[in-house]
């Protein structure tokens, strides 16, 4: 597994990873922090709201913004079990999110270092930070096992 201690951010985003499978959602987690403080936490959710954009950062993000009380979430951290979709890298964009740290790649998925990648986009009005890895092995082991007990 990780070979130093997990930041408690993303030891955060994988209790709620883990919280997703416990109700049967595929298990992605997303805290965001401000200030060296958590202001939302949340986990995908798409099933049990009904409602396909219900993923864990959308989620994050909109528990942010009610808790601040705006729309714009500068000087914010997003740490997230997987990297962001282009759905979710759009909500990233639009929140003015600071920096995203996210543990597992998504070569099918994903939106930051893979398929579009948004952020690299010149039409793409904000740009966070980026750093990946942090505690790529347990999001990553998460994700299998929950697919093959899904599979089995």
């Amino acid at each position: 597994m990780t070979r130093w201690p997990l930041p408690e951010p993303m030891k955060l985003a994988l209790q709620q990873a883990h919280d997703a499978a416990a109700a049967g959602e595929v298990p992605i987690g997303a805290v965001i922090v401000k200030g060296g403080q958590v202001i939302a936490a949340a986990h995908n959710r798409p099933r049990g709201l009904c409602d396909p954009t219900a993923h864990a950062e959308v989620l994050a993000i909109r528990a942010a913004a009610a808790a601040l009380g705006q729309e714009r979430l500068e000087g914010c951290d997003l740490w997230v079990t997987l990297e962001p979709c282009p759905m979710c890298a759009g909500a990233i964009a639009h929140a003015r999110l600071a920096r995203v740290y996210y543990a597992a790649p998504d070569p099918k998925g994903g939106a930051v270092e893979h398929g579009g990648r948004l952020f690299d986009q010149p039409t793409c009005l904000h740009r966070p930070e980026v750093y990946a890895g942090l505690g790529e092995a347990e999001s990553a082991a998460l994700l299998r096992d929950f697919f093959r007990a899904r599979r089995g």
